[in-house]
């Protein structure tokens, strides 16, 4: 079964000791108040897919198409909205709030994100080329990329050459990243290694696709219980009552 996956941002980076000292460097991530704030099904749109929403946004910044489309699912406004693909079996209610127990430790993940921007960069730095020589009749050109093209057959540059531009700034995804642990009351998921994106910025996780997903995640996803389902503690039957 194909389920969904989380929407959390990215606090920064620190690390977890191992019982025999060793530590291990992981990403912090927090998921707070992610929602499912629409469904998409075969009948009605062509495929299947949960849409959740993380965050809360003032209302004044937000549309008011968008106002209505969260008040159709009764949640709050969200400041960050993303459609995940999954089978029709792993479809969720309107409303429902997902946990980080949603992915279990030891499992892999792929995480998905936006490359924190460069700007303009050199060919050396953005493609890692090994530059011109530092002498024999190279002059203020040793970072530069050399040659480009061919004689007069072509005769122009080809589309895709590797060359200095723009660095950064796309969206990207590392497979199989390993999660080391979660921790529910507060809302985070310490992933082993670098996640892309910058500080406080947004990143999808979803479940390796090169991995077999372990037999102890939840199915179709872990849902925080809320107020009302859980039962109140029943009262005494001598409160209230006369003392004799």
């Amino acid at each position: 079964m194909k389920r969904t996956g989380l929407i959390a941002q990215k606090l920064g980076m620190s690390r977890v000791f191992r019982d025999d000292a060793t530590h291990v460097p992981v990403s912090v991530l927090r998921v707070d108040s992610c929602q499912v704030t629409q469904q998409r099904t075969e009948d009605r749109d062509g495929y299947t897919a949960v849409q959740l929403g993380i965050g809360t946004a003032k209302t004044k910044n937000v549309t008011q198409p968008m106002r209505g489309h969260f008040a159709k699912a009764n949640v709050e406004p969200k400041r960050k909205v993303v459609e995940f693909r999954c089978d029709a079996e792993a479809l969720l209610e309107l409303g429902a709030e997902l946990s980080v127990e949603h992915f279990v430790a030891g499992q892999k993940v792929d995480v998905t994100g936006v490359s924190i921007g460069k700007g303009f960069a050199g060919s050396m730095k953005r493609h890692n080329f090994g530059g011109l020589r530092a002498t024999h009749g190279v002059s203020i050109s040793h970072r530069s990329h050399g040659s480009t093209g061919n004689r007069q057959d072509p005769g122009r540059v080809f589309k895709g050459k590797k060359m200095a531009g723009h660095m950064g700034a796309k969206q990207v995804t590392v497979q199989n990243l390993e999660v080391v642990m979660t921790d529910v009351e507060r809302g985070l998921i310490l992933i082993r290694g670098g996640v892309p994106g910058a500080k406080n910025g947004y990143v999808l996780i979803k479940d390796a696709v090169k991995r077999k997903r372990p037999d102890a995640a939840p199915l179709p996803a872990a849902i925080k219980a809320t107020a009302a389902s859980v039962t109140a503690p029943a009262s005494d039957a001598g409160d209230g009552g006369s003392k004799e």
